[in-house]
């Protein structure tokens, strides 16, 4: 690779986890859902299932739960080597921004393909500093870690001809996530629409949708969750089948839902605004269009159509892929401008859109920044401990080493590497250890009232109170 690609990668990848560390440090991570993933890969790297006792435990599914009960994503499994080098969620951190980095090299290469070697970087910084990687890196880590990698691989090796390749990269995805089939699906909507490629199309459309029917309705259950867990389309049906027929017969009403609440047009417009509405004049874009029409066409679950948090992430390589292909796709209309206008463009611009176009997208991305997640790195107060996360310091190292601790919900990071972490919740666990928070309301309490009735609760129960300090209360009792 060129010298130059490597150093955006590495320099990406050293954002991506001082960032994330830096949140870890100050305690701005979360049980819900670092620790989840944390146990579930610590249970991987001793050749165990993927168990998270705090998971299991606060959704009413028991502690031994399996994690591939509640999102198939077998492919965490990757990670447990890593663990015998570091035990502990920063571990998953770091792997996430190397993951998120390499993404970088695909994207680099089909923008290279199509626009040139200067317009590649451009297109691949363009992507390194998005708004859905900086707001996936502010909620902690998920299995997202993976897709942008092996979406712009599944791109970017069918476009360079290798097929095995892209093919590889699409079973693995379907690795990651119970609904990545829709992923596939959607790249099977695109290749339909080139000649040559249409029997490949069809059959990747048919299997990733019975790829995440699959994963959905049989392999969740057969792990012990739910496969109605995740139903969010209320609006439209009681099951698929209802809703199916709904909007079959209803197609009106699945347009208003795409738009209800307005947050979600919103949301929509931010995925290809910063790309200069470009990836709308790809047919790639239809790589990403059943995966997003997943998100907003639910009524239920608001996390998943709204900027912040990692949902956005999933379709960000293919869409800065689709803009490239845009830009390549708008360079012959740039070319039959009018000769007076073209004798006035700048002299490195004549009879190019290739690099201005490329430019502008990071320009345009770029802009974004002070608006989302990044932003907090110009902060000086995110980058050192304040008072109240000294005082949650002290709170967890009067935790005891392989105990089980009740920890609310921004503490649980600091303790799961040497402690079985539930999550601090409204229900009594009989836990020998709790952390409490008493000062800023937490997940998942509906109020701060209910977290310091909680505390009262506990105490009457028999609990001691060991330490207060900060708003953290630390209570202990001997007998469990």
């Amino acid at each position: 690779m060129p010298v130059p690609l490597v150093a955006m990668v590495a320099g990406a990848a050293v954002l991506y986890a001082a960032y994330s560390l830096l949140r870890l440090r100050t305690f701005r991570a979360s049980t819900y859902d670092l620790v989840i993933f944390d146990q579930a890969v610590r249970s991987y790297s001793g050749f165990g299932a993927p168990v998270a006792m705090v998971k299991g435990v606060h959704n009413g599914f028991g502690p031994d739960f399996s994690v591939l009960g509640d999102h198939f994503s077998p492919i965490l499994a990757l990670l447990a080597p890593l663990y015998r080098i570091h035990d502990g969620p920063g571990t998953l951190l770091v792997a996430q921004a190397a993951l998120f980095a390499a993404a970088i090299v695909p994207i680099w290469r089909y923008a290279r393909r199509r626009l040139g070697t200067r317009a590649a970087y451009c297109a691949a910084g363009a992507y390194a500093l998005s708004w859905p990687i900086a707001e996936a890196l502010a909620f902690d880590f998920h299995e997202v870690a993976f897709v942008p990698l092996l979406s712009a691989l599944l791109v970017e090796r069918h476009d360079a001809g290798r097929r095995g390749q892209a093919l590889l990269a699409a079973a693995a995805l379907l690795l990651v996530k119970e609904d990545m089939g829709l992923l596939l699906a959607g790249f099977g909507l695109y290749l339909l629409t080139r000649r040559g490629d249409r029997r490949l199309g069809a059959g990747l459309l048919a299997a990733g949708t019975v790829a995440t029917w699959v994963a959905s309705r049989v392999l969740i259950p057969a792990f012990g969750g739910d496969g109605d867990y995740y139903w969010a389309y209320g609006s439209l049906g009681d099951d698929l089948p209802d809703a199916v027929l709904h909007v079959l017969t209803h197609p009106w009403d699945a347009v208003i839902t795409l738009g209800t609440p307005v947050a979600k047009l919103w949301t929509m417009a931010l995925l290809v605004l910063p790309l200069l509405l470009l990836p709308l004049r790809s047919p790639i874009t239809l790589t990403a269009v059943p995966l997003l029409a997943e998100r907003m066409l639910a009524s239920d679950f608001s996390n998943w159509w709204e900027p912040k948090y990692h949902y956005n992430a999933f379709l960000i390589a293919v869409l800065v892929i689709a803009a490239v292909d845009g830009a390549a796709r708008l360079r012959p209309l740039w070319d039959r401008l009018p000769p007076l206008w073209e004798r006035a463009r700048p002299g490195w611009a004549r009879g190019r859109v290739r690099l201005p176009a490329a430019g502008a997208l990071l320009v345009a991305t770029a802009v974004t920044v002070p608006f989302f997640a990044f932003s907090d790195l110009v902060d000086p107060a995110f980058l050192r401990r304040d008072e109240r996360a000294r005082a949650a310091a002290e709170a967890v190292a009067e935790v005891p080493d392989g105990v089980v601790v009740e920890s609310a919900n921004r503490l649980g990071p600091a303790l799961s590497s040497r402690a079985r972490v539930l999550l601090w919740d409204e229900r009594p666990r009989g836990a020998p250890w709790v952390v409490a928070d008493v000062e800023r309301h937490t997940f998942p309490f509906g109020s701060l009232d209910e977290q310091r009735r909680r505390v009262e609760t506990l105490v009457e129960s028999g609990y001691r109170e060991v330490f207060r300090s900060g708003g953290y209360v630390v209570l202990h009792r001997p007998d469990r």
